[in-house]
């Protein structure tokens, strides 16, 4: 056990504990977790910084709102409906139309049809705090549903891939897209069964995959590779990623986008406690890519300057073939 653990640091990769300690506790004061923790606040924070979100057309905020979801998505034919200080993916429902028959049905991502009245239920359950990380009562956000970019048609399974970007001290210091399944319903979390790929930051092009801590160069639905995927406007990405740490002040952050067919790259959410499966799919560490941006630091930089410095600095390494380390 002590063997093992002592490879994967001299490997460089960054374990829990060390993540938690040197990372989180130090860069990332707990008062400043609401910014990330609550997706309204980051909505406005965004948009306040002039970065790109899906639009948001209403919140509910008590049980009593709860009534006024027909009247927010009254000429909406697809809205995401989703807790604002949720986590993984859990509880939100992505809605992309209506029944051709009847109105007051909806159907989701999924092909599933689902009733005014239980989108109704599950909203009050959002307000409740059934999805929220404290466990405490909860807004529900109703907003854009974003629509699927063709570059991911083939690598991806009834949803919409985004792309996870790890920001340390402003700088981009690695990044993965994230392809929903037939095993993640649709979702792109990898603790739900998504394929994680590592992307290149020099040129903004995918890896190999990750699939349940096994690297994998075929997605297991469509049997398309998963490598050589050029993701667009990879440079407005990693500018706008470096721009959340500017936003948010904190200095260890998961920045995570999507990109629209009509609207580009836009800004999802953002977190303060990023998972460390993005070294498994890059097949890399984040040990030494953070060493070298603490010896390179310039407190002056701008997001366009650090973003550049990440292109130079951090390209891929050669993919492992077989089976990655557990991180």
């Amino acid at each position: 056990m002590f063997g093992v653990a002592k490879k994967l640091r001299a490997a460089g990769v960054l374990g829990l504990n060390e993540r938690n300690a040197d990372f989180i506790m130090r860069l990332n004061p707990r008062r400043l977790y609401p910014r990330v923790d609550d997706k309204i606040i980051t909505k406005e924070l965004a948009l306040q910084a002039g970065m790109a979100v899906p639009e948001m057309y209403g919140v509910i905020r008590n049980q009593g709102e709860v009534r006024r979801f027909g009247e927010i998505v009254a000429n909406r034919e697809s809205f995401v409906v989703k807790p604002a200080q949720g986590s993984g993916g859990d509880g939100i429902l992505v809605v992309i139309g209506r029944s051709t028959h009847k109105r007051e049905l909806f159907r989701l991502s999924n092909g599933m049809l689902i009733s005014t009245g239980e989108i109704l239920h599950h909203i009050s359950n959002i307000v409740g705090g059934q999805y929220s990380l404290s466990g405490n009562r909860d807004k529900a956000l109703i907003e854009y549903c974003v629509q699927f970019d063709p570059t991911f048609a083939e690598v991806s399974y009834q949803g919409v891939p985004d792309i996870r970007v790890i920001v340390y001290r402003g700088y981009p210091a690695m990044a993965m897209v994230r392809l929903p399944t037939r095993a993640s319903d649709g979702k792109a979390n990898l603790h739900q069964g998504a394929v994680g790929a590592g992307v290149d930051l020099r040129t903004g092009k995918t890896l190999a995959g990750v699939l349940n801590d096994l690297v994998v160069e075929e997605h297991p639905d469509t049997g398309a590779r998963v490598a050589g995927l050029q993701i667009p406007q990879w440079d407005f990405i990693l500018q706008s990623s470096a721009r959340g740490y500017d936003v948010t002040g904190l200095g260890y952050l998961g920045v995570d986008m999507v990109i629209d067919r009509d609207l580009g790259p836009l800004i999802l959410e953002m977190n303060a406690r990023p998972g460390l499966n993005i070294q498994i799919a890059n097949c890399a560490g984040l040990t030494d890519r953070v060493a070298r941006i603490e010896e390179i630091y310039d407190s002056a930089a701008t997001p366009e300057e650090r973003a550049a410095v990440a292109r130079r600095e951090f390209p891929a390494r050669e993919p492992l073939k077989r089976r990655a380390p557990d991180a």
